[in-house]
């Protein structure tokens, strides 16, 4: 058996660029993890229409501007275009990211750069990755994150999703939820392995609550939520917002710490600001911008419990990180949220959409004294290291496979 190690294409229309560098940060701290062993080339399509910079007059954050090619920390990324009409033909946009990364596929392919197609999300990244695998003969690996549970109701989209996974060669997924969704849309289940997402200990740990405070011109006795995202619908910073009136009648110097900023699924931070103002919540809500993974800490660090009242998740990487900086979790049962929180002693998990039920568990949080030591431990039991060797092992297995199977 030869000893050359696979070399991975990671093909994702979520990752971070130069336009919008939160996007996708997931998959790169879990994919840039296995090319510390694996060699990789990013290939991060962006779609493309040729009217798309007149509705950037209208709408600044849409479809921002990326470099054909950059290098991050070492490793090459592409960003091929395809084309894509806004709102329409939806169906169509695996086939055509297909065809708009096949080029540059079959040159990393020539150069021995391309043993094995890793996709994220089954659609339309999936998709196209299964198209490129069989033009190209290599196999697919897709990661299934959480969208496919929303794709799942458009008809035409759920038909190339499932079809993709049946044409992949091995499916991660990063939550049991997210594999018992598949499944039950036809997806084999002997050919799908649960990784979830980890968390890098040593950038996520506790500083001093009173230190933290300080840097943020905090109150040290007042209590203080915090929340972590996208401003977008999808993560419910507005349903966390509506519950603030009746916390504060219970905890009258409540402060809320807002961190994230707009994301490749919009921008929500002036009805965010809108509903401040309605409510008078002005002297209880901070918004702290987007914050780079080593500054999370600080606000992490200055908070009592971290809140997540999000529609719809794969595996939440920000729970684990405030659990690493020893914050309970409150968040919704949604996708992968309660394999997270798997205990009352994390956290609690509360029904979507309920306000009652939101405000009651954070009420309690807060009333509660936690264990943060045994928060943190747990949080340290998912670093990263354990899914990164998971992941290598299968990407191996199915390279030699595939290799043994050609001789």
């Amino acid at each position: 058996m030869s000893e050359r190690r696979p070399r991975l294409v990671v093909l994702s229309t979520l990752f971070p660029h130069p336009g919008q560098p939160n996007a996708g940060v997931f998959i790169r701290e879990r994919m840039f993890r296995v090319a510390e062993v694996l060699p990789l080339v990013v290939v991060a399509p962006l779609p493309w229409f040729p009217l798309q910079g007149l509705i950037r007059l209208f709408r600044p954050h849409f479809r921002p501007r990326a470099p054909r090619h950059e290098r991050q920390q070492g490793i090459d990324v592409y960003h091929p275009r395809f084309f894509s009409v806004p709102g329409f033909f939806k169906a169509w946009d695996g086939l055509f990211m297909a065809w708009g990364s096949y080029r540059l596929l079959a040159r990393l392919r020539r150069q021995g750069a391309c043993d094995i197609i890793d996709a994220h999300f089954a659609y339309p990244d999936g998709d196209a990755a299964t198209w490129l695998g069989k033009w190209l003969r290599v196999p697919v690996t897709i990661t299934l994150r959480g969208t496919e549970v929303p794709l799942a109701k458009d008809p035409a989209r759920r038909e190339r999703m499932v079809r993709a996974l049946a044409r992949a060669d091995r499916i991660f997924s990063v939550a049991a939820s997210l594999k018992h969704h598949v499944v039950s849309l036809g997806a084999e289940a002997d050919k799908i392995r649960v990784v979830g997402n980890g968390v890098d200990s040593a950038k996520f740990s506790p500083m001093p609550k009173v230190e933290a405070r300080t840097v943020l011109g905090l109150p040290a006795a007042a209590p203080v939520l915090i929340s972590v995202g996208g401003l977008v619908e999808r993560k419910g910073f507005h349903r966390v917002i509506e519950v603030l009136p009746a916390l504060r009648r219970e905890f009258p110097d409540l402060k809320y710490l807002v961190v994230g900023g707009a994301s490749a699924e919009g921008d929500w931070r002036l009805q965010l600001e809108a509903q401040v103002a309605r409510l008078n919540l002005k002297d209880a809500v901070e918004f702290l911008g987007t914050l780079p993974p080593e500054r999370l800490r600080l606000p992490l660090s200055a908070a009592d419990v971290f809140v997540l009242a999000t529609r719809n998740e794969g595996w939440a990487n920000v729970l684990l990180e405030a659990m690493a900086c020893g914050l309970p979790v409150v968040t919704t049962d949604v996708g992968g949220n309660r394999e997270v929180v798997r205990d009352e002693q994390l956290g609690c998990i509360v029904p979507f959409g309920d306000a009652d039920a939101l405000s009651q568990a954070l009420m309690a949080a807060l009333r509660k004294t936690w264990r943060r030591d045994a928060i943190i431990a747990y949080a340290r039991e998912n670093d990263w290291a354990q899914r990164v060797a998971v992941l290598i092992e299968e990407f191996e297995r199915l390279y030699f496979q595939r290799r043994l199977g050609h001789d």
